[in-house]
């Protein structure tokens, strides 16, 4: 079955990009998603749908990050609640870093704005494959000589 295979930890971390990409899609699909439902279709205000659209992709994106993507034989280096102030915390840079950069850089660089935010969001994806990978959702280590 296609899905225990892609979920497999024997993939390493060719199976770790490809579950990767597949939870950002996924997440990316909730999020304009959930956004737009409320706000054309619930007529809600687009403030307050964004706002939810972006606090429900954070718990979506959250959980296939812990369950499905960084899947590996050992358990967790650290609890959940440490994983989760750690997602948190690095969320709200990569908000923080993202408003401050597409505010100042595009006058500084002479660019438009939504190149600086692709340029900065290819820099996060990035980045957060490896911050996921080796300080959030990371496997607990086993002693030598054991598996």
């Amino acid at each position: 079955m296609l899905v225990r295979w892609i979920r497999s930890p024997d993939l390493g971390v060719l199976g770790q990009g490809m579950r990767y990409v597949i939870a950002g899609g996924t997440v990316m699909c909730v999020y304009l998603t959930t956004t737009l439902l409320l706000s054309d279709v619930a007529r809600t205000p687009f403030q307050v749908a964004l706002a939810v659209g972006f606090v429900t992709a954070l718990v979506v994106h959250f959980t296939l990050q812990r369950f499905f993507v960084w899947v590996h034989h050992e358990e967790f280096a650290i609890p959940i609640h440490h994983q989760l102030g750690r997602y948190l915390t690095l969320a709200l840079i990569q908000y923080g870093t993202t408003a401050l950069g597409t505010d100042l850089l595009p006058r500084a660089m002479g660019v438009p704005t939504i190149v600086v935010y692709l340029g900065i969001m290819i820099m996060w994806v990035m980045t957060n494959f490896l911050l996921y990978r080796y300080r959030i959702f990371h496997a607990e280590e086993l002693p030598a000589g054991t598996d």
